[in-house]
């Protein structure tokens, strides 16, 4: 079963990123170590798609640094 927006967010926000806002279905999330905002578009419920995995996996790591 794939994963789910919300699970992704919750990634991110324990990883201190905090949410910045956005339009629509997209927030930006933002960190002090990360150099260029995460943007995570789609409903909470919403499948994951393989694209925003890997943004938010590079920005976890790069939080890290």
């Amino acid at each position: 079963m794939p994963r789910k927006i919300r699970e992704l967010i919750r990634e991110l926000e324990e990883a201190g990123f905090s949410d910045r806002g956005g339009k629509g279905s997209h927030r930006n999330f933002v960190h002090p170590k990360v150099r260029k905002p995460v943007t995570v578009s789609g409903r909470l419920g919403d499948d994951v798609k393989q694209y925003q995995e890997r943004a938010v996996e590079l920005a976890i790591q790069e939080s890290k640094r």
